[in-house]
């Protein structure tokens, strides 16, 4: 993954379908939680088939600007050896038969502070993610090493109905004892329609470095329907299509939110 459980992928989705528009500039404080289970299947450059179920259920307090979210996922992945990290498969430590583990998986907090532009000028956020590092490393789902991760999203509206987006990331990335691994960069572009109201289609691309020397980087299209029940409260639906090898070959996810 960067992505390869996608934990961003529907997190940005959820947030692109319910969270743009006028109902975004609400003033008063404002609690969401949601859960989007998951699944992705594919090599993500390593020689075997990883098959990946991920359920993040998150919790996101919204202030004026500010907004804090806490996501804990549960992760089951079957594999012969794959490297997991914060949901995603960064490589591989190991080889032979086949077997399924699960369990806790690492927890993400996520903090940024939004600056409304003003005329063309879109909205920027500056962000900051940490990932600690809970899920067990004896069973395969994590590295039991941390990952903080800083960048910038923008955001603006063409006309009543369409939403471009664009987001770009540094995560310095905590290796486990004998094995090395790399910062990456991550970036994701794409666009929210309004197709009727409360309806709303997402294509976006999301591409990330690789984090173990040797492997390939990750690279996705992803389309997503999002439908609002309320301002804030609704169910979305995504597939994901794979265009690297560090990719999985597909992944698909549900997921419903509800603001308070």
């Amino acid at each position: 993954m960067r992505r390869a459980a996608r934990v961003a992928v529907a997190l940005v989705l959820a947030g692109a379908g319910a969270g743009w528009g006028p109902q975004s500039l609400a003033a008063q404080p404002q609690v969401t939680v949601g859960v989007q289970p998951s699944y992705f299947e594919g090599g993500f450059g390593t020689p075997g088939n990883i098959q990946i179920w991920y359920v993040p259920t998150y919790i996101r307090y919204h202030d004026g600007n500010a907004e804090l979210k806490l996501t804990v996922p549960y992760i089951a992945v079957k594999s012969s050896g794959a490297l997991v990290s914060g949901g995603t498969v960064v490589g591989k430590t190991g080889s032979g038969s086949s077997r399924t583990e699960s369990g806790l998986g690492d927890l993400w907090l996520e903090g940024k502070y939004t600056l409304h532009g003003r005329g063309a000028m879109p909205d920027l956020a500056p962000y900051t993610k940490i990932k600690f590092a809970t899920a067990s490393r004896s069973k395969g789902l994590g590295t039991g090493e941390n990952d903080y991760e800083f960048g910038l999203e923008a955001d603006t509206v063409i006309g009543t109905g369409l939403f471009p987006f664009g987001q770009i990331g540094y995560r310095v990335v905590g290796s486990p004892p004998n094995l090395p691994l790399r910062n990456i960069v991550t970036y994701e572009v794409g666009a929210s329609l309004r197709v009727v109201p409360g309806q709303f289609l997402t294509l976006m691309y999301s591409g990330h470095q690789s984090e173990q020397a040797g492997f390939a980087a990750a690279s996705d299209a992803i389309a997503a329907w999002n439908y609002d029940l309320r301002p804030g409260t609704g169910f979305q639906v995504f597939g994901d299509l794979g265009l690297s090898s560090g990719s999985p070959d597909y992944g698909v996810g549900v997921g419903a939110h509800l603001r308070f």
